[in-house]
């Protein structure tokens, strides 16, 4: 089928789908395929459902004239989306980096949303079927998108860019992430920076912490149109104060100065909060309402979420841990300066053969600190030789089994693993 033809079809009926069990009625279910599953499979599923139409790359599988049958199933969704957003013909910012992307990206969405509809990506579908799905979420009535993009191989961000067409940058930082599939520091430079040539080439802008100075660098080189913040010579500047246990930032735009007070927990979201206010303040945010919008942002999916419960206060970051992420929350934790300090950390997963390596980096770093107790989950970390005091779990199970007979109280607790590893599941033992 012609991609204006499917386009007509999408604007008839407007929500997709690519899984037959969650349907709205009159949807288009494209068959996606993966290396356990072939949505080819459940077409018929979605169409007694109440799919209007169904995609699909198998013509095996074609029932009647509510089949659509194409070559490639995921490319005709890209093509579709590629083919919305020139339709839009809106502004769309594409936020990456190795940690803090989804912060930010949720902090800039909320400013924005003060004084334009916009559209931005939920949850984590930031990837070649994510960024897709995200661009036919929005509609005619969107004003200006915001699509984060992920990845763990070389080559993705310069996908997502081609489908997403974006006028505008940010990449948070650049960290130890992924090492597995990137295979060296090296190449996530070059694979997280595929944005900033994008936009290069495209005549785009890009919005950039100008104290990170490998994104300086690159920008210089590139000589792309960029806005820098946190910088001496930048328009919006900030520092960090402390108040309780919640970030507050002193920002300035140019001669205003301002205090912001968040609900985020640790000081490496300040640069997360001065990214959001110089968006803002570049696409003609007041202050006063870019103040309201980081005010106003609550952190969950347990990303520097601060919780209070009947025995312990908890510093729960666990939805994502690499080697950077981790050293940056322990250092953090550190500067609060808490009595009765306690870490729970987990396996950092993706990092191939650096696992080893950069695991015992971070038991060296534990060992540098007084805290009352360490702990540390995960098949990689419970084989590492570790101080005697240091007690070690396989997986977290085993743990929530340990907390029921060693009650822990009183106690500031920091939380962090990667997600695979499922810590957050222990906030009900603590």
């Amino acid at each position: 089928m012609e991609i204006e033809k499917l386009y007509q079809l999408f604007l008839k009926y407007k929500n997709i789908t690519t899984d037959s069990r969650i349907v709205k009625d009159g949807a288009l279910f494209f068959a996606l395929k993966g290396e356990n599953f072939d949505g080819n499979k459940y077409a018929e599923r979605a169409v007694k459902n109440g799919c209007s139409f169904a995609i699909i790359d198998d013509k095996g599988y074609k029932k009647n004239e509510h089949y659509i049958v194409v070559d490639d199933v995921l490319k005709k969704l890209q093509q579709l989306a590629n083919y919305h957003r020139k339709k839009l013909n809106i502004p769309i910012m594409a936020i990456t980096g190795s940690n803090g992307k989804t912060t930010t990206k949720e902090l800039i969405a909320g400013v924005l949303n003060k004084k334009y509809r916009i559209s931005y990506t939920h949850g984590n579908l930031n990837n070649h079927i994510g960024v897709p799905l995200t661009l036919l979420s929005m509609s005619l009535s969107t004003e200006i998108g915001i699509v984060e993009m992920g990845a763990n191989h070389r080559y993705e961000i310069e996908q997502l860019c081609k489908i997403a067409e974006p006028n505008y940058g940010l990449i948070t930082n650049i960290g130890k992430a992924h090492l597995e599939g990137f295979g060296s520091f090296e190449n996530i430079i070059k694979a997280k920076t595929e944005l900033y040539h994008y936009l290069n080439v495209n005549e785009g802008k890009i919005f950039y912490n100008s104290r990170n100075e490998i994104l300086t660098d690159i920008i210089q080189q590139l000589k792309v149109s960029a806005i820098s913040y946190n910088g001496k010579d930048s328009k919006v500047q900030g520092k960090i104060q402390l108040s309780d246990q919640f970030l507050s930032v002193h920002s300035e735009i140019d001669t205003l100065s301002f205090q912001i007070q968040t609900k985020l927990v640790g000081s490496y979201n300040f640069e997360n909060v001065l990214a959001a206010v110089c968006v803002g303040n570049y696409f003609k945010v007041s202050a006063d309402q870019i103040k309201e919008a980081i005010e106003q942002y609550e952190p969950k999916n347990n990303r520097s979420q601060f919780i209070k419960t009947k025995r312990n206060n908890l510093y729960l970051d666990a939805y994502n841990a690499n080697p950077t992420s981790v050293e940056l929350s322990l250092k953090n934790f550190v500067t609060l300066g808490k009595e009765n300090s306690l870490v729970v950390l987990g396996d950092m997963l993706e990092l191939g053969e650096s696992a080893k390596s950069e695991h015992k980096r971070i038991i060296k770093l534990l060992q540098e600190y007084s805290f009352k107790k360490v702990i540390l989950v995960g098949v990689v970390f419970s084989t590492l030789k570790v101080p005697e005091d240091f007690i070690q779990f396989k997986d977290v199970n085993v743990l929530k089994v340990w907390l029921l007979e060693n009650k822990i109280e009183h106690s500031n607790v920091l939380i962090k693993g990667s997600r695979g590893i499922q810590l957050e599941t222990i906030v009900e033992n603590l």
